[in-house]
């Protein structure tokens, strides 16, 4: 699963990593190192180019990619109140395109949640004297610093005692690959900058089309690392975060 992640990113940095039209969604992003669910993170949508509503429909119409903000955990359209979001910060792969909660936002609404890495806890052997082993985090980062691009989904649910909508997202994973699986069996699924097009288009798409542009990080690509537990605490965020704990 993906339960925590770091995001550092500033708007203009993102706006060119994505290609996004920065007129219409510029937003202010302050760089967190200890995102968690219920936050607010930056997502990456994609809207036709086109007005034009009969051509709005057709896959393959050129995609304005767009950046805002979302809160973390997906709440479906017809949840009676948020807190269903906190189960939903991940939609496993395997059952999306059937979840209630997750296939009308796999139909037509899916995400790009950039990110410098995330977080998976290991659990090895209990020592002597304890019930259940101490679970060390790691860091997982791309070895060559870029940006990132988890596949994800977005909703909208609407807040009637305070009239208004709440954007929110979830986070795809898949097993993880055996370099990797040894720190914890899922990960995050990732997207490569020729497939972006293709999962923000807004345009219905085969399940098994749109389930081909998802890819695990390429072997090698990613490095893992123990840090410091003061990442258990949200509370804690700063880079220090993400120091190895052998540099520490």
């Amino acid at each position: 699963m993906c339960g925590r992640y770091a995001t550092t990113q500033t708007s203009s940095t993102l706006h060119q990593a994505f290609e996004i039209d920065l007129a219409n969604s510029f937003v202010e992003l302050e760089a967190d190192f200890n995102m968690a669910p219920t936050k607010l993170a930056p997502v990456v949508i994609g809207r036709a180019a086109d007005d034009a509503a009969t051509e709005r429909t057709q896959p393959g119409r050129p995609v304005q990619r767009e950046l805002l903000t979302a809160r973390w955990g997906l709440i479906p359209s017809w949840a009676k109140d948020p807190s269903i979001g906190n189960r939903m910060i991940n939609a496993r792969s395997e059952t999306v395109a059937e979840k209630p909660a997750f296939k009308k936002a796999f139909a037509s609404r899916r995400a790009l949640v950039p990110a410098d890495g995330y977080y998976e806890w290991y659990a090895g052997e209990p020592r002597e004297g304890e019930k259940k082993p101490a679970k060390q985090p790691f860091y997982i980062t791309p070895k060559d610093g870029s940006v990132l691009a988890m596949a994800g989904l977005y909703e909208f649910w609407k807040d009637r005692e305070a009239d208004e909508w709440v954007v929110s997202y979830t986070i795809l994973t898949t097993t993880a690959q055996d370099d990797l699986g040894h720190v914890h069996e899922r990960m995050p699924l990732f997207l490569e900058p020729d497939a972006y097009d293709a999962w923000l288009d807004p345009a219905p798409h085969g399940a098994d089309e749109l389930l081909g542009l998802l890819v695990p990080a390429a072997p090698g690509r990613l490095d893992a690392f123990p840090v410091s537990t003061a990442v258990n605490n949200v509370r804690n965020n700063g880079p220090e975060l993400i120091v190895p704990l052998e540099a520490q």
